[in-house]
């Protein structure tokens, strides 16, 4: 594989950030505390005292496609990983898919994050009153999103910088939350009726199949984002291996703190509060802050809200880059190819990101808030879709090599393919969990199916289309053939 870049004009900033500012980013693009009070309650709803089991199983697939990120990274260290990547190994139709499904996350879920951001801020400094207002809620979740935007175009470096900040605060925080909650859980001290952490909790069959296969799509969405950091190759320093390195570090590090949290949370509020509050998401953290921490509750609404923003920035990463790297292989308009001369960013796919983002977000909103959440749970259909071609790409690209040693064989094909083979079957999972209308916010039937379907369907549908709407006008890009590894 060889990178494709245009032969004159800007490039993006080489050496911009390190290991550990990658590492970083990768963190950050999870959204950890957010998105461990997104899925605890809908998990130990599910499960009970197994969620820290059910977390532990979800880092499988996480981790074998993060070694085929790092795998893939160190022959091709292109921004936009998985759309290059399965491009090479499986050709231009099935990259242009990967791709859209990259991007097209980030536009569905942008908005959604901005506002938990601006919320959760909120209620830290005590402004109740504003949280209730929608006018003031929205305008200042696109203000937000703006600002991200401008900070990433703004440069790699400075974005780096605010994200080391952000993901300091929402450790500490987090460390602080759950070293009283699981004190005070331990001690018998908790209103909720506490409950002894056992090592029983890790495993994930405890409460049978079906139950485990809901908590692993929750659990994948909680680990969705630390590729983040394989996005930011050609800026980091080191860039076939540091990456690659930072992406698998990434989700161990999340693995631990997920594992820490959830066993300090469960064992301090018990199950019965949990799944009772499951409906809550995010604000579960927020409802329990006080009883755990009395009137230090701003340091869990702190760690949210610093989580949510760090994630909106972050999230924004990954779409630009692809965005750029498919536009400068002739998959997109060339304008979606322009760099910065100046701070050396994607400027305008960043920019875009951010429009259609808002665009996405206002428009789904006026619908219902809960048709705005529909449009995040369709999100597991797209992860669970690149992860896949990903995990598959590797282990196709690689074919030669995987007889030559043990070691090629299960790092660059038995691991990427079981990784692939598992999410290949969430995905299939959420399509029949999502096709109940009974399983959305809103309750009610679209097309006949649950509005997350159509929803994440529908994306793929207009990805398409626009796929065959391009390729009439410019077929230079799907004149590229499938190639393998010598």
């Amino acid at each position: 594989m060889t990178v494709r870049v245009p032969a004159a004009g800007p490039t993006l900033r080489p050496d911009a950030v390190g290991f550990l500012d990658s590492l970083v980013i990768g963190l950050a693009a999870t959204s950890p505390a957010y998105s461990l009070a997104a899925v605890l309650g809908p998990v130990v709803a599910l499960v009970g005292v197994h969620a820290p089991g059910v977390l532990l199983a979800s880092f499988l697939p996480m981790l074998l496609i993060a070694g085929a990120f790092a795998a893939l990274n160190r022959v091709d260290p292109d921004c936009g990983t998985t759309f290059s990547w399965v491009t090479r190994a499986l050709g231009p139709v099935a990259g242009w898919i990967g791709g859209w499904a990259i991007a097209m996350t980030g536009v569905l879920v942008l908005g959604s994050l901005a506002e938990v951001g601006v919320r959760f801020t909120l209620l830290a400094v005590g402004l109740d009153g504003w949280v209730e207002s929608a006018l003031v809620l929205e305008a200042l979740t696109v203000g937000l999103i703006l600002l991200m935007a401008w900070i990433c175009v703004r440069g790699t470096e400075v974005s780096a910088r605010l994200q080391n900040g952000l993901i300091l605060a929402q450790t500490a925080a987090l460390a602080v939350f759950a070293a009283v909650a699981l004190v005070r859980g331990l001690r018998g001290d908790s209103p909720f009726g506490a409950l002894t952490p056992s090592w029983d909790w890790l495993d994930p069959f405890g409460s049978g199949g079906a139950a485990l296969t809901g908590g692993l799509l929750l659990g994948v969405f909680a680990y969705w984002g630390w590729e983040s950091a394989v996005n930011l190759t050609e800026e980091t320093t080191n860039p076939r291996s540091a990456p690659g390195r930072a992406g698998v570090l990434s989700t161990v590090v999340l693995l631990l703190t997920y594992l820490g949290v959830a066993t300090a949370v469960v064992s301090f509020a018990g199950t019965t509060w949990l799944a009772g509050n499951a409906d809550e998401e995010e604000a579960v953290f927020a409802l329990l802050s006080s009883e755990t921490l009395g009137g230090w509750d701003w340091v869990v609404l702190l760690a949210v809200a610093t989580s949510a923003i760090a994630s909106t920035q972050t999230t924004i990463i990954p779409a630009s880059r692809t965005g750029l790297s498919m536009a400068r292989r002739g998959a997109l308009p060339a304008r979606f190819a322009s760099i910065s001369p100046l701070r050396r960013t994607p400027d305008v796919s960043t920019w875009w990101v951010a429009a259609v983002g808002i665009a996405w977000y206002l428009g789904v909103g006026l619908i219902s808030e809960n048709a705005l959440y529909d449009s995040i749970t369709g999100l597991s259909l797209l992860i669970a879709l690149y992860y896949a071609l990903t995990g598959l790409a590797c282990a196709v690209y690689f074919r030669r090599r995987l007889l030559r040693s043990v070691r090629d064989l299960l790092l660059l094909g038995v691991g990427p393919l079981v990784g692939a083979g598992m999410l290949t079957w969430l995905l299939v999972l959420s399509v029949r969990d999502l096709a109940d209308p009974d399983n959305s916010y809103t309750g009610q039937a679209w097309l006949g199916v649950g509005p997350p379907l159509v929803i994440g369907v529908a994306v793929m549908v207009a990805g398409v289309v626009l796929m065959l709407a391009w390729r009439r006008r410019d077929a230079r890009f799907w004149r590229e053939r499938a190639s393998a590894a010598p």
